[in-house]
């Protein structure tokens, strides 16, 4: 019964070492605009860096001198809608009105690195459109 106590706090120690990952909802949500200034550095920023902030890039490159190029985009849509009745009546007489909206807007964010040879970033640029 001791060894099998053991055994079970044994297992529990070594799923309980295991690191949680985010999923790649949470990871992609990490692309905005904000974080592109604050998290990447020129001749800082590693490609690790890159990878643990915004996760795998959507495109890699080289360009003709031999740097890898990742590229990054990604894109949001947010939608409302709305709606509102009522009315009054006085004896006989009556009004009632409704009314109902809709709204819809698109965000699209692109993101381009180039590392250097030591997969350091040597350059990047950012850029977000909204309609």
């Amino acid at each position: 019964m001791f060894r099998l106590l053991r055994l079970f706090f044994a297992s529990f120690l070594i799923t309980a070492c295991v690191p949680a990952t985010d999923p790649v909802t949470t990871r992609n949500s990490q692309l905005t605009q904000g974080n592109v200034q604050i998290n990447v550095n020129v001749g800082k920023t590693t490609k690790a860096d890159i990878l643990k902030t915004f996760g795998a890039p959507n495109i890699t490159t080289r360009d003709s001198s031999g740097k890898e190029i990742w590229t990054y985009q990604r894109a949001g849509q947010a939608s409302q809608a709305s709606a509102a009745s009522g009315g009054w009546t006085v004896l006989l007489a009556g009004q009632n009105y409704a009314s109902s909206g809709f709204e819809s807007s698109s965000r699209m964010i692109t993101l381009i690195i180039t590392f250097n040879s030591k997969d350091i970033v040597s350059d990047f640029a950012s850029r977000t459109s909204n309609f």
